[in-house]
């Protein structure tokens, strides 16, 4: 069985875009989100791991469950998979780089080979449910 790297991200669209953020030595855009501590549920993870990266609070009744993704991981050994749970949420604060992000960034459709192969995943139902310009 192929390795298997447990992630949770939130889905922060606006105007059409989606937010992307981009950690320090990478090349590569990625939804904010991250991977879970032993014990974490999905809701405790995507309310850390968004804080830690973006330095927003989500608003907790607002989050919904948007899909489960699976694909290659990015940086990894070969047959490594990433399954990434993803949700959509309200935030509280101003969204800003922190911990080891490096860059926030509005992508587009046009921005989707600059993604991580899981989030291409996730790009590819935006645009078909109208949500991604």
């Amino acid at each position: 069985m192929a390795p298997l790297i447990d992630t949770v991200a939130w889905v922060c669209l606006a105007d059409g875009r989606i937010l992307g953020t981009r950690s320090r030595g990478r090349q590569l855009f990625y939804i904010p989100g991250g991977k879970r501590n032993e014990g974490e549920s999905d809701l405790d993870t995507l309310l850390r791991e968004v804080k830690e990266e973006v330095s927003v609070t989500l608003v907790t009744e607002s989050i919904a469950y948007f899909g489960t993704y699976r694909a290659p991981a990015d940086g990894h050994g070969e047959g490594t998979v990433v399954q990434m749970s993803c949700y959509t949420a309200h935030h509280r604060g101003d969204l800003r780089a922190n911990s080891e992000i490096e860059e926030l960034a509005w992508l587009t459709f046009a921005d989707r080979e600059r993604t991580a192969p899981v989030d291409r995943e996730v790009f590819d139902d935006l645009r078909a449910a109208g949500l991604l310009h």
